[in-house]
């Protein structure tokens, strides 16, 4: 029982680290109806960046400005250059595009830093331990966790209650009545895209000193941000939390109770919400 608090703070960050990602997928995914299989490809790209500039400046404060900024346009160039292109051909042509955007960024990788794991430290308070819940828990750790409540926040406020939000929800929704109006809709989902590549690389610089960066980081995460999407809705954001927050717990304390199904949970947990509800738990019916 003394296991519990640690597993529960350790549910959390790693929600949060879920959220951080999941939340451009589910602006990308959802709201613009692009399967974007490269979205996971930015995370692991804004993890190795941030590495590099940890290791020229030690200023995770700065790797966490520059890096999204950084992926925010390499995501534009993409959705200007490449995914535009096959937007309307369909989801097909679209995973085939994204596959090998994600592809050739993992080999882009291997040849700049290597086939090998590489460890970041984190310096200041950020690397001391605070008392709670009568145990003594890292700081980062319920730093990534405030990190995604205050992306959430932003993302929450910005969508639902500025005219950029209403903008955007009503491109989706009917691209040519907005294009009559005189807004630029290929403008708008190039920017969309771009935020979306932006909220993974900040996903990945915050992963790093939690996680090892690796080739492979990408590809581990980026079944695990699907099923967060799926879960809770396409293209809805209380969705993406709530779920979020589901499957970091259950795979939490998934390892802590029952350890040989503890990679399965997830699966289990994504089945029986498409059995129940098939539009997710806060998606709604097409």
């Amino acid at each position: 029982m003394a296991d519990i608090p640690v597993f529960f703070l350790h549910g959390l960050a790693y929600a949060g680290l879920l959220f951080l990602l999941s939340s451009g997928l589910t602006l990308v995914f959802g709201m613009m109806n692009v399967l974007n299989f490269a979205h996971a490809a930015f995370y692991m790209l804004g993890a190795y960046f941030s590495y590099s500039v940890l290791k020229l400046t030690g200023n995770l404060w700065l790797a966490m400005l520059i890096c999204p900024l950084l992926l925010l346009l390499i995501g534009a160039l993409v959705e200007r250059f490449l995914l535009r292109r096959v937007h309307r051909l369909g989801h097909v042509h679209e995973l085939l595009l994204t596959f090998g955007v994600a592809y050739i960024i993992t080999e882009l990788v291997k040849l700049g830093w290597g086939n090998f794991p590489l460890s970041v430290q984190v310096q200041g308070f950020l690397s001391d331990k605070i008392h709670i819940f009568g145990i003594d828990y890292p700081v980062y750790r319920i730093f990534i966790f405030l990190c995604a409540v205050a992306v959430g926040l932003v993302m929450g406020l910005v969508i639902y209650k500025t005219r950029v939000g209403i903008i955007v929800r009503a491109a989706v929704n009917d691209s040519q009545m907005v294009s009559a109006l005189g807004i630029n809709v290929q403008f708008v989902f190039m920017s969309v895209f771009a935020v979306g590549a932006a909220l993974s690389g900040f996903a990945g610089v915050i992963a790093g000193p939690l996680l090892t960066t690796y080739p492979g980081m990408a590809a581990e995460i980026l079944i695990d941000a699907f099923v967060v999407i799926v879960v809770g809705g396409f293209g809805s954001l209380g969705g993406a939390v709530l779920a979020s927050f589901i499957i970091g717990e259950l795979q939490s304390f998934g390892v802590l109770l029952i350890p040989k199904l503890s990679v399965a949970l997830i699966y289990m947990l994504m089945a029986a919400v498409l059995i129940i509800k098939p539009s997710g738990l806060f998606g709604e019916e097409q």
